[in-house]
């Protein structure tokens, strides 16, 4: 008697082996793996007992006489954001009255007509103080729909904000 081999089966070995191999890359990429663990966070010892204050809100912006122009915008928009939203905020002596009021130089300020030269309401007024070579400017009206405030350098030899027409400043 003589033995006999499967003719299968050097073909069944070689396909177990095959997916056997593939079976084993396919799950290496299962395999969980713990990450190193982070340091943790180290926090300063206390060397002072003194509870710490609490942030307060930022301050209101003020006058910087001492500043420039850009340091003093945000009290000038302030300012005029404050009048915008009154009932006088179509009217231009209002912003240089709050202006003045808020310690800025009249001396230094221009302002444009509140009506047209027909005499309609103004689609916007522009108003202005100038410090040193530069300008805090500000418009407004319906046709602008906010305050609009900046910095912008003077004109004429730096002596004035705005060009055109503008209203004297005599009250």
């Amino acid at each position: 008697m003589s033995l006999r081999r499967d003719p299968r089966s050097p073909r069944l070995r070689v396909v177990a082996l095959l997916i056997g191999a593939t079976a084993a890359v396919a799950l290496t990429g299962c395999v969980a793996t713990t990450p190193d663990p982070a340091p943790a966070p180290t926090t300063p010892a206390a060397t002072d007992p003194t509870p710490t204050a609490t942030p307060t809100a930022s301050p209101e912006p003020a006058l910087v006489p001492d500043g420039t122009a850009d340091d003093n915008l945000p009290y000038f928009a302030a300012i005029t954001e404050e009048v915008w939203a009154s009932e006088q905020r179509a009217q231009g002596r209002a912003y240089i009255d709050a202006l003045v009021a808020g310690g800025f130089d009249k001396a230094a300020m221009q302002v444009t007509q509140d009506q047209s030269t027909v005499g309609n309401p103004a689609e916007s007024i522009q108003f202005s103080v100038r410090w040193g070579e530069q300008c805090l400017v500000g418009q407004v009206g319906p046709d602008i729909g906010e305050a609009v405030t900046r910095v912008l350098p003077a004109l004429q030899g730096d002596t004035v904000c705005l060009l055109g027409a503008t209203r004297p400043i005599d009250w």
